[in-house]
């Protein structure tokens, strides 16, 4: 995310009417730009470009912002009428995410002032609906935001889609980690790596165990000292066993330097195959999410990559992102909740409060007990998100959920973990998730909204799946059984 990303704003037009219209065009536009750059709900820079009036200025536009690795996306409005055959053969060439802004200059009619020139001049109510077809007609992957530019809501569902814009274009140089392969006979996070690099840019390999324990043994005693004195100053530390503190720490310097070292942003790892390492990484991993690193366990490359996208669109959110699993519910009638958690990886992101390190036995690895951070996650609406393959394609499902305050103190589960209430409840959500093929792993979000991850779907080209308050599990069959037909069709 170091990268200055900026985001064009394009302003279409013709030369049917003349060049003191187009000079005024050209300058509304512009001020619409400043705008919008100004406003404190866009976390990117909006560039002025200058208004396209024919085909050939069309192309060679997006051609250079295919070719610009700092240009995330254009947003275009049409001022007047663009007839947009002219904008068939760049549109067709574009590369870079899409937002068609349908507003206008002005926000009122101006009862005196309007005339045959103000209406010559002020046309996006008609010319955006021009352009709206060629979209249509193109089968473009497009967002589409309507109001007036000033508004707060155009400017902050105009920011959010930036942030998507961001994570995908981002997410094209995704490099995922795996320590080890995935866990035996699991089905749900095996998927075709070849597919996911071609379609979404994640370029997906694997480095033994082996070679991380080498590392992990080679650190020095000055940067554990250092990781050391972080966990001091940001947890509680409740344990005596500082060893297995110290020996975690060893693990994040060196799974960060290996991360680093290969441009790698997520990674995985699994309990089989522990080679040459004393503890499966817990701490490590989870500091190593707090960071913005994609984790998931188990080899699940998928969710890893993905929690790493999620994490660039939630941006400073403030609410968390982090890998996460269903374990047990609670079926108290009037009361049904799921407890999340994992053996060891939740993200602190989404912690209510300090989090204490903790070393516990863990049961599975044959390993040595592990230390990690232990906490309750914080209550508030939310969206788990899993991301499977369909064969053939991809299909992201995405569920709402309200997180609530713990209502058992479970002092005897030493794991992060967080309650929620899944929508529209937990048994039609269950049942829901489950038709859908939806993964035991997945993302849990504060930061990122369903919207967004729709918006990052259709960018994608993939299929999206949302499971909301309205759910209805007999509607959903035919949405599925129709969108697998469509899918295969197309």
């Amino acid at each position: 995310m170091d990268r200055k990303w900026t985001f064009w704003f394009v302003t279409g037009s013709q030369n049917l009417y003349g060049p003191e219209t187009l000079a005024q065009v050209d300058e509304d536009g512009r001020r619409i730009a400043a705008g919008l750059d100004a406003s404190a709900h866009l976390p990117f820079r909006i560039v002025p470009k200058p208004v396209l009036t024919s085909a050939e200025e069309i192309r060679r536009l997006v051609l250079d912002a295919n070719s610009d690795d700092d240009c995330a996306g254009l947003v275009v409005f049409m001022h007047t009428f663009s007839p947009s055959k002219m904008w068939i053969t760049g549109l067709d060439r574009l590369d870079k995410p899409y937002c068609h802004l349908h507003t206008q200059f002005n926000r009122e009619i101006p009862d005196l002032g309007i005339d045959m020139d103000f209406m010559n001049l002020h046309q996006s109510a008609h010319g955006d609906r021009e352009h709206g077809f060629i979209g249509a007609r193109l089968r473009m992957s497009r967002k589409i935001i309507a109001g007036y530019w000033e508004d707060e809501t155009v400017l902050r569902r105009l920011g959010d889609w930036m942030r998507v814009a961001v994570g995908a274009v981002a997410g094209q140089s995704l490099r995922v980690m795996r320590f080890g392969d995935n866990m035996r006979e699991v089905a749900v996070t095996e998927g075709d790596k070849v597919e996911a690099q071609r379609k979404l840019g994640w370029q997906v390999n694997t480095w033994a165990p082996g070679e991380l324990a080498r590392r992990v043994d080679a650190v020095g005693s000055a940067d554990i000292d250092r990781t050391m004195n972080e966990y001091v100053s940001m947890y509680d530390i409740a344990t005596e066993d500082l060893d297995s503190v110290r020996y975690q720490a060893r693990i994040e310097c060196a799974m960060e330097a290996m991360l680093r070292e290969h441009g790698c942003e997520a990674f995985s790892a699994t309990f089989e195959d522990l080679s040459g390492m004393r503890q499966l990484p817990g701490l490590a991993t989870q500091r190593l999410m707090g960071k913005g690193f994609g984790f998931a366990g188990e080899g699940d490359w998928k969710t890893a990559a993905l929690m790493r996208v999620m994490k660039i669109i939630g941006g400073e959110g403030g609410g968390g992102t982090s890998f996460m699993e269903d374990y047990t519910y609670d079926l108290t009638p009037g009361r049904e909740l799921v407890l999340g958690a994992h053996m060891l990886e939740v993200c602190p992101s989404i912690a209510a409060g300090r989090p204490r390190i903790e070393v516990h036995p863990l049961g599975i690895g044959d390993r040595e007990p592990p230390a990690r951070l232990v906490f309750e996650g914080h209550p508030g609406s939310a969206v788990l998100a899993s991301l499977i393959d369909m064969g053939g394609r991809m299909r992201l499902i995405v569920q709402d959920i309200e997180a609530v305050e713990p209502v058992y103190k479970m002092p005897n589960l030493p794991v992060a973990r967080i309650m929620w209430k899944p929508m529209p409840d937990l048994m039609t959500g269950a049942e829901a998730w489950i038709t859908a093929g939806g993964a035991h792993h997945t993302v849990l979000s504060f930061d990122v909204s369903a919207e967004q991850l729709r918006d990052w779907a259709r960018i994608q080209q993939i299929e999206f799946v949302h499971i909301d308050a309205d759910t209805r599990p007999e509607r959903l069959e035919r949405e599925l059984f129709l969108s697998d037909l469509a899918w295969k069709l197309g």
